[in-house]
This record gives structure tokens, C-alpha cells and sequence, in this order.
């Protein structure tokens, strides 16, 4: 068994989309469409054919509830591996990300957490 596609809430798919593949620099995988919304997801340029994240459209009220709740809790909603927390860290600053967490040594790992713009926490780390 092996994780394929894992997910993300997001309220609007095309700025999730704009955010996850121009701010982050991940790239389209899939854009099928599903009605009103899309089977949309972005894999890692490193990793082309590695786990895809789905951005998944909220159309659940217990969906916004939970999104809302590890929001306002500080929770991060997933966790990004880097290589260089702190040069990433300026990157992403530079290009306008808003940091709630700059990176921070918790043991033997660099952690630092983002607002995504789409409702969600996003963790980067780096393992030391």
C-alpha cells in the first residue's frame, strides 16, 4: 500500500491553483472537471510522479467547520519537506507569503509555518 493523492480544503480551485503552482512551484498534474468543480492536482517539480495534492473543493459545511477550526487553532493543515528552510523562507517572503511562524529549531528539525491564502496553515520543515 502507498499514498497516491492526499488532499487539501480550498474555497476557490483557480486561486489555489494560481497560489500552489506559482508561489510554491508545484506543477499541474491533473485538471479534470467534475461539474461545477475539477479533480485538480499539483505534484512537487522534484517529484513528478510522486504523491499528487488534490485541491479539494469545499462544498461540506462540516468541510469549512474543520478548515476554519485547525485555522484559527494554528494547526497546519499538511506538512512540505524542504531541502534550505531558510533560504525558502526568503524566497516565498519575497514573494509575499505571510509567515506566522518563521523558521524555528524543535529538535532535530527546522520548522516554519504560512498562510496559504486559501484558508489553510502549511508547515515546511527541514530535517537537521
Amino acid at each position: 500500500m502507498k499514498i497516491t493523492v492526499t488532499s487539501i480544503l480550498v474555497a476557490d480551485q483557480a486561486k489555489a491553483l494560481k497560489f500552489y503552482t506559482e508561489i510554491l512551484d508545484f506543477k499541474k498534474k491533473r485538471d479534470i472537471p467534475l461539474g461545477d468543480d475539477r479533480w485538480l492536482t499539483v505534484v512537487s517539480n522534484e517529484q513528478p510522479d510522486g504523491v499528487e495534492l488534490l485541491l479539494e473543493p469545499m462544498k461540506f459545511e462540516p468541510a469549512r467547520v474543520y478548515q476554519r477550526a485547525l485555522f484559527d487553532a494554528g494547526i497546519p493543515a499538511t506538512v512540505f519537506s524542504v531541502d534550505n528552510i531558510n533560504s525558502e523562507h526568503g524566497r516565498l517572503t519575497a514573494l509575499g507569503v505571510h509567515f506566522d511562524m518563521p523558521p524555528t529549531q524543535m529538535g532535530a528539525v527546522l520548522l516554519a509555518v504560512f498562510n496559504d491564502t486559501c484558508g489553510n496553515k502549511i508547515q515546511i520543515a527541514q530535517t537537521l
